[in-house]
């Protein structure tokens, strides 16, 4: 999928980190919703909170595309934050 760079935000107020695509369709990620689903550790909610507010396309592009469950168990092993 490809993005508007531009407009991907995190709205605080809904929780939502909100994009568009390029083709003019929009896109509403509910964070709190994919945090639920995903089981996250306190460790991991830590680094999907600092990808939402500094890196929300990162953030988008992990749920959308990646495979978010491998991305979090990989980046708290190597920081020494495993709960």
């Amino acid at each position: 999928m490809k993005y508007d760079e531009r407009t991907c935000k995190f709205n605080m107020g809904t929780g939502c980190v909100k994009l568009l695509l390029r083709d003019g369709r929009k896109i509403s990620i509910d964070c709190t919703g994919v945090e639920d689903a995903l089981d996250v550790t306190m460790a991991q909610q830590t680094e999907l909170d600092y990808l939402i507010y500094n890196d929300p396309l990162g953030y988008a592009d992990l749920i959308l595309n990646g495979d978010p469950k491998e991305y979090l168990k990989n980046v708290t092993e190597s920081h020494g934050l495993e709960d």
